[in-house]
């Protein structure tokens, strides 16, 4: 009974010797430690907010160029269109920024308790090759979405030709893109796939109308007739403001034994090129309809009589 009870003793005497000879090392490890987390939860936060800041900042509207002969209408598509971009900018930044300052806090916190972090970080690159095989096509989605944001490509309520669809854009995000298409149905056009894009609605348009005419017709009275056509509607509601360049009566196009085609454009504001282009048509017509001049069609018939023209 004396052997245990003194062995009993020599066993604590031993524990307590090793806890009083390495509970300095404890100490400075957790201390360690709890610096580590704070540092890394302050940095944290300080980085996230200065992103929110410049996020906030980007939402801003410009001191000039937004919605410029657009109206309200315009403005409210360019606040969506800052908005949505900033916002998806700010969220990929602030996600990045946790991963790296999180994940570096991570490894400084395993030294500290002498983890090897070689064959960590090996594992960690060989599973990241891995996972970057399977999931490529995400890969790709998210990095071309990325750009696409950057970049500044194409933005909500801009007309885009994306290849796999047309139509009008009503939300960009990192994996895809929605569309509204022309018969109303919703394209969703994964970022990867987009191999090019046309933008419809950057910079302005040209609405283009041929205008067939009799071969005997008088062209400089062909010309005055659609000029002031022109004129008249480039000074109305709403063309005014649709419209950005006087009508203009290029030439003819092309003349045979029968027609004359005058080319006529106008340059429009984006995505008004095709209403501009029926609105102009119909003065046109009525304007030559009122003076007198026949418009005809390829086969040298009278529009207005449906009957071959005589000489």
């Amino acid at each position: 009974m004396d052997d245990t009870v003194k062995d009993a003793g020599r066993r604590a005497d031993e524990a307590a010797g090793w806890v009083q000879s390495n509970w300095e090392n404890w100490l400075g490890a957790g201390l360690r430690i709890v610096l580590i987390v704070v540092i890394a939860l302050v940095l944290r936060a300080v980085v996230r907010r200065t992103i929110t800041r410049l996020v906030a900042r980007m939402n801003r509207p410009g001191e000039e160029g937004d919605g410029a002969g657009g109206g309200l209408g315009s403005l409210l598509i360019n606040a969506e269109r800052r908005r949505q971009r900033s916002e998806a900018i700010g969220s990929v930044l602030r996600s990045v920024a946790s991963f790296l300052i999180l994940g570096t806090a991570a490894l400084t916190v395993l030294s500290v308790f002498s983890i090897n972090l070689g064959p960590l970080l090996a594992s960690a690159g060989v599973a990241g090759v891995a996972i970057g095989f399977g999931a490529r096509n995400l890969v790709t989605d998210v990095l071309t979405g990325m750009f696409i944001l950057l970049e500044d490509q194409y933005g909500v309520g801009d007309r885009v030709d994306a290849g796999e669809a047309v139509g009008t854009v009503l939300e960009i995000g990192l994996r895809v893109t929605k569309l509204r298409g022309d018969d109303g149905e919703i394209w969703y056009v994964r970022n990867g796939e987009i191999k090019r894009v046309g933008n419809l609605s950057q910079g302005w348009a040209t609405a283009a109308v041929d205008v067939q005419v009799r071969s005997d017709e008088d062209l400089d009275a062909v010309r005055r007739v659609i000029t002031d056509a022109g004129r008249a509607m480039a000074g109305g509601a709403p063309w005014d403001e649709k419209l950005w360049g006087p009508v203009e009566v290029l030439g003819l196009d092309a003349v045979t034994m029968e027609s004359m085609t005058v080319r006529v454009s106008v340059r429009t504001m984006p995505g008004e090129a095709p209403p501009a282009a029926r609105e102009l048509r119909w003065r046109v017509k009525q304007s030559l309809d009122a003076a007198g001049i026949r418009i005809v069609d390829d086969a040298g018939l009278s529009l207005e009589k449906g009957v071959p023209r005589q000489g």
